[in-house]
């Protein structure tokens, strides 16, 4: 008899839920927790990456936005010091707050030359021994600086970051991997199985898509800004691969909130 693959069921990955959630409006600067999103298909989460600071001039179209590779922009595998500011962006004004060792030293609403011209001066004195030309924010309607060239968002399992913990004999903080999505509920590793299945949160449909293959960006902490552990080589030895979580991308939208039940679909095979 061939196979019946109209009719869903769910795996036992299906004891899971979200026990955070994150955006990060400009790349490479601080999380902001969100307790619940709304997600539309082919989208990442609002405003996720909807900025980024140019390291130098990039070619970047602001009118026809194209995705660039990571080193066009400051960001945490070469440029650690960005995790010792404390960012805010607020929707409503578009004012990018920026705190350092408890200052705030720049703040600026990015929709203007004048506000993107305050923030960028902090960053081109702060980072002047790191940059190839003025740094400049950048952005371009509703386009995302992610690291790939799809719209997805990413997803961390709680479980893989203790397993490194184990690997290294170090405390680990997820936010080392700068995740849209937390899980608590999987089985380490558990998340690299799920390549080309549909997780179903309520109404909401996330289609994983790619797994995350790790940079250096994982070494340097989140809260301090130091590059304090080196992870990769570790990852290497013990699982051959350097690969940490998955990204999805949406394929039916709708509210995901903190505490929802993650439920793996497949294909019931008759």
């Amino acid at each position: 008899m061939a196979p019946c693959l109209g009719i869903p069921y769910y795996s036992d990955m299906s004891l899971a839920h979200f026990s955070s959630l994150y955006r990060y409006p400009v790349k490479g600067l601080s999380p902001e927790p969100l307790k619940s999103v709304v997600v539309e298909p082919g989208q990442t989460f609002p405003a996720d990456r909807r900025y980024a600071i140019e390291n130098g001039p990039s070619g970047f179209d602001a009118a026809a936005p194209a995705w660039l590779s990571k080193s066009f922009y400051l960001m945490l595998m070469r440029n650690e010091q960005l995790a010792e500011l404390r960012t805010q962006y607020d929707d409503q004004s578009h004012i990018l707050t920026v705190n350092w060792r408890g200052d705030c030293a720049a703040r600026g609403d990015l929709r203007t030359p004048e506000g993107r011209g305050a923030v960028e001066a902090f960053f081109a004195t702060h980072f002047a021994g790191q940059l190839r030309g003025r740094p400049a924010i950048v952005s371009g309607g509703d386009h995302s600086f992610s690291d790939v060239a799809q719209k997805v968002v990413s997803i961390i399992n709680l479980e893989s970051v203790l397993a490194i913990e184990n690997m290294v004999g170090l405390p680990v903080h997820p936010l080392r991997f700068r995740a849209n999505a937390y899980v608590s509920g999987w089985p380490a590793w558990g998340e690299l199985e799920l390549l080309g299945q549909t997780l179903a949160v309520g109404n909401v449909r996330l289609k994983v898509v790619k797994r995350i293959t790790r940079c250096a960006a994982i070494n340097v902490d989140p809260e301090s800004g130091a590059r304090d552990l080196d992870i990769a080589p570790q990852m290497s030895r013990r699982l051959g691969h350097l690969d940490c979580g998955v990204y999805a991308k949406v394929i039916a939208g709708g509210t995901i909130k903190i505490g929802d039940a993650i439920e793996t679909e497949r294909p019931l095979l008759i």
